[in-house]
Formats: structure tokens, sequence, C-alpha cells
């Protein structure tokens, strides 16, 4: 089973044997625990639950949790992953590490996009600009016309000004280009959703 989480370190550039330059995300991923198995029987579908990090000030519910898997479990962020089978001999308290990937192996990673803020249509939704000719009223960035009048409401989903960014975001098919065992560092080729220091999922995909 290829599950981890992890930390968002930056990019970089690495080169091969063959001297071809790969853009690769850096990593620091895992180790992540085992906190909890889902099985059809218990809870209607499979599913591992992993804790990662080193949380603080637990609520005694997720602390009663996760104790489960061990006295010193302290995770920072829990995250469950569905599976079509459990793993055989996968108990609580178990680790996945980087060593459950190798060189090529295809992934797919999520994370929470940066968050941009309020912003207008212009820069949320590429909306154009009004005309500045003839009979220009002055405001070349108003949105126009919201509605119709009936039913007399904004339909939901309407593009419109509002916060922009902070998205959870899943990237597909990405390569793992460098794993690091010892300092628990994982390369991807290219570029991850989130800022330096983000929460990442990465997920191996068959």
């Amino acid at each position: 089973m290829q599950v981890i989480l992890g930390t968002k370190i930056g990019m970089t550039q690495i080169i091969g044997e063959d001297g071809v330059v790969t853009p690769v995300t850096i990593l620091s991923a895992g180790p992540a625990t085992v906190t909890q198995i889902k099985t059809v029987e218990t809870d209607g579908y499979n599913a591992v639950q992993v804790g990662y990090g080193l949380g603080k000030n637990l609520s005694k519910s997720v602390a009663g949790h996760v104790k489960k898997a061990g006295e010193n479990i302290n995770p920072k962020i829990l995250k469950e992953f569905r599976v079509d089978e459990i793993p055989e001999g996968l108990k609580l308290g178990d680790t996945f590490t980087v060593e459950s990937f190798k060189l090529g192996d295809k992934v797919a990673v999520t994370g929470t996009s940066k968050g941009k803020g309020f912003a207008g249509t212009v820069k949320r939704h590429n909306f154009n600009e009004s005309r500045n000719t003839h009979g220009f009223k002055g405001n070349i960035r108003r949105v126009g016309s919201i509605g119709s009048m009936y039913p007399q409401k904004v339909f939901k989903g309407r593009k419109m000004p509002g916060r922009m960014g902070y998205d959870t975001v899943t990237v597909k098919n990405l390569t793992v280009a460098y794993i690091d065992t010892e300092k628990n560092l994982l390369g991807l080729k290219g570029a991850v959703p989130g800022p330096r220091k983000g929460i990442i999922s990465v997920e191996g995909e068959e």
C-alpha cells in the first residue's frame, strides 16, 4: 500500500546520469502511523486512516482515538485513504515510510492551494473589462447583470467576486524522481499544490 503524508519543503532541480535536468518538489514525508482501519463489515467501506506530524493540545476525543494505536502517538493531522482491500497483516500502530515508494512510481498528490484573498471577477474568473468608449460610465471592472426578473434570485454558482484560492487540489500522474530513506525525503517531478510547509498527501496510482 503506497500512501504517506508529508510537508512541502520547496522546489529544486536534480541532474540525472544522462545530464538531463529535472525539476522536482521535495517533501518531508512520513513516517505516517496507522490510527484506524475501517472495513465493510464495521463501517460500510474499506479505508485506512493514518496520522502524521507532532500535534499539541489534542482534544480528549482525538487523544482517546489515537491512543488505540500506541501510547506516544500524537499526530498533527489525520487523513483517511480508501482502498479496495485492506492489506494483509496491516494493524494499528504500523507506519508508512518513503521506503514503500520506488523511483518511477506514478502518484496522486493532494494539497491545499495558496490562498489569494478576496478577488474580483476579472482576476478570479477571467472576465473581460467593459469597453472604455463613448458612453463610458467610469467602472471598467463591474460584474454586470447577476440575475433575471424571474425567479427573482441569484442562482447558485454564479461567478462573482469572492475568496480566491485555498482550495483542495489533486494533481495526478506525478512521477517519483528522488527518494532519501535516511532523511525521509520524497522528490516528485513537477509542481505540487500549496505553499511551503503545507501538508501534502501522496497516494500511489495503480
